[in-house]
């Protein structure tokens, strides 16, 4: 069996829209068996991800997040994606890592948006200047064509050397832009919250990207409290994300809070219900998301 090797810049193939469409069609079949593996050096993550869909195969995804990289110039995450046949379990195609997870991450919280965001959302705040903030203006614009991007960061400068070549604003402060926004984004590193619920305003949805392990989040439990809850997986986001766990003990929501996830989404109770209401998605990522992308990336790479 041939082995496909896809790379990077195969990146031209492929469609926001395109993707949205796939994660819909694999949410429609069976639940999969999901499986990770978390090893800690201080603050390096090595993290390895498994699944196997029925109907579309199995993928093994490494990733290492090294949050030191940053200061060197070099990408805080790496990894490899491996796809297994789904009916004889043989390698079929290594796929490039970045290009999976890039657009697995964007297009998980684009798909929330699609769902929840008022359908005139202008006005996006992206919290957080790194390679998911720029990803999510590409992704974001899909959508929104005519949206108004602010960027927040922790040092001003980073959000300006994201903001410049982008024509985008900078944010100079959470507090006043907060209630300015109809989309807030958060895509940090951040084990404290840095958004305050009461910060918001009625209408407005959140995607929440950044936190991944059980030490972290980014908004406070006001702000879970506030807010419609949804998931894209509650089998990787419940008791894994520190974001969903730390309102869990503290009783500001329960588990019936979070009212669904994208397997919920035939049912279409993974949907806004008003204009005044606040929404917020956790992105939690998951291996069967990144099967779902690497297996459309391969199938848009295969056609060309």
């Amino acid at each position: 069996m041939t082995i496909e090797i896809v790379p990077f810049d195969c990146e031209s193939l492929l469609s926001w829209q395109g993707l949205l469409r796939a994660f819909e069609a694999g949410h429609r079949l069976a639940q999969p068996d999901i499986k990770d593996l978390f090893v800690y050096r201080g603050a390096d993550t090595l993290l390895d991800r498994a699944t196997w869909i029925n109907g579309i195969g199995a993928l093994v995804k490494v990733a290492t997040v090294v949050p030191g990289n940053a200061a060197l110039g070099k990408p805080t995450i790496n990894g490899a994606v491996t796809l297994y046949d789904d009916t004889t379990g043989a390698l079929t195609a290594l796929v490039d890592f970045h290009l999976v997870t890039k657009w697995k991450t964007a297009g998980d919280s684009l798909l929330s948006a699609s769902k929840l965001a008022r359908k005139e959302s202008r006005k996006i705040l992206l919290v957080g200047a790194g390679t998911v903030a720029r990803s999510m203006v590409q992704a974001y614009s899909s959508l929104f064509p005519e949206a108004e991007f602010r960027v927040w960061s922790r040092k001003a400068a980073t959000a300006a050397e994201m903001a410049e070549p982008l024509g985008l604003t900078v944010s100079t402060s959470l507090e006043q832009d907060v209630p300015w926004a109809d989309i807030i984004c958060t895509c940090t590193m951040s084990t404290e919250p840095l958004l305050r619920g009461d910060w918001l305003r009625p209408g407005q949805h959140l995607d929440l990207i950044g936190a991944y392990r059980p030490d972290m989040r980014e908004v406070d439990d006001t702000a879970m409290a506030r807010a419609r809850l949804f998931v894209d997986a509650r089998a990787t986001t419940v008791h894994h994300i520190g974001e969903i766990m730390a309102p869990l003990k503290s009783g500001a929501i329960r588990e019936d809070s979070i009212l669904a996830d994208f397997y919920d989404l035939p049912s279409g109770r993974f949907a806004r219900q008003s204009e005044e209401e606040i929404t917020i998605a956790k992105n939690g990522g998951g291996a069967h998301l990144d099967l779902m992308t690497a297996d459309y990336i391969l199938r848009s790479w295969q056609a060309r």
